[in-house]
């Protein structure tokens, strides 16, 4: 049987040394907030809807500045990482990952989506009801944000 894939964003959002997941409804697990990449709509573009869906939070990509800008061709945010993710065993996700700062604890998601979000801690993050891979993608998230903080 074929393998279905959709291309999805996941932002690891950070605000003061933690960062902010949401207890999926029917998947009952705590992910960060993303979601599926509408047609036409650009990755990075996809990755703060989503964020602003489920948080309510504007937040600011943390990403390389871009190097490439001509006539025919712009650079844009790239993700930190690119994750093929089993969903069942006839459809994967092709998962961008990025990382981002916000302004604020103050989350206000929209109606109908994340029901529960919680601020975790790097130490929090070690628990039991944490996946791996979202465990080791925050913490890196959080030291990221840290050390770019550190640096301006």
């Amino acid at each position: 049987m074929e393998i279905t894939r959709h291309f999805t964003a996941t932002t690891f959002v950070v605000h003061q040394n933690k960062t902010l997941l949401h207890l999926h409804r029917s998947l009952k697990m705590w992910l960060p907030p993303g979601g599926h990449i509408d047609r036409d709509e650009l990755p990075h573009s996809a990755a703060l809807r989503e964020v602003k869906e489920e948080t309510g939070l504007s937040v600011e990509l943390i990403h390389d500045q871009p190097t490439i800008q001509s006539e025919n061709a712009r650079e844009i945010p790239g993700p930190h990482h690119l994750l093929l993710e089993n969903i069942n065993p006839f459809h994967q996700h092709i998962d961008l990952i990025y990382f981002a700062r916000a302004s604020s604890f103050e989350v206000t998601p929209d109606v109908g989506e994340s029901l529960e979000l919680r601020w975790f801690t790097a130490e929090e993050l070690e628990g039991d009801e944490i996946e791996n891979d979202i465990r080791i993608l925050g913490q890196e998230a959080m030291g990221l944000i840290a050390a770019n903080l550190a640096g301006t």
